[in-house]
């Protein structure tokens, strides 16, 4: 997947407060062998630490990944995350791409993904949400009352 080709497609859509970005991307089969797919990242300002990523094939499943909005924002640029969660620029000279790599028990997918769409959704994110500000509307009194409280007792 190139940046240029012409089947690449990109929109924002949703309230300026949560932002959402539909991309066509590729999963990566083999070497000469690409499925083409539907990427839905929603974004919500009252849970800023992920992104949502909906996957959706035609005709098949939709799949709901939640990934880290600071790993996706790193893997644009440098390689990040471990385990489950990879990303990294395919052809760090030109950024044009990136690779994402998503693994669950004994299966594993990788899709190519555009940076200048996904980039500019993401720092738009950053304008809504700054980093280092995610858990400044926590209220910890009620965080912490929540964890401490006793499986299946009812909250008021």
């Amino acid at each position: 997947m190139s940046g240029n080709r012409p089947e690449l497609q990109a929109r924002t859509t949703g309230s300026y407060d949560s932002p959402e970005l539909i991309l066509d991307i590729e999963r990566v089969l083999d070497v000469s062998a690409r499925q083409p797919i539907r990427a839905e990242f929603r974004f919500d300002p009252e849970s800023p630490l992920v992104v949502s990523v909906e996957f959706v094939i035609e005709g098949g499943p939709r799949v709901l990944w939640r990934i880290g909005r600071d790993l996706l924002q790193q893997g644009l640029y440098s390689v990040s995350g471990l385990g489950d969660v990879q990303i990294w620029p395919s052809h760090p000279e030109d950024r044009a791409t990136a690779l994402l790599q998503l693994a669950s028990r004994d299966m594993a997918a990788l899709f190519e993904l555009p940076v200048p769409p996904l980039a500019e959704w993401l720092d738009h994110t950053y304008r809504l949400v700054p980093a280092g500000h995610e858990l400044a509307e926590i209220d910890w009194d009620v965080a912490t009352a929540d964890l401490l409280q006793e499986p299946g007792a009812r909250s008021d």
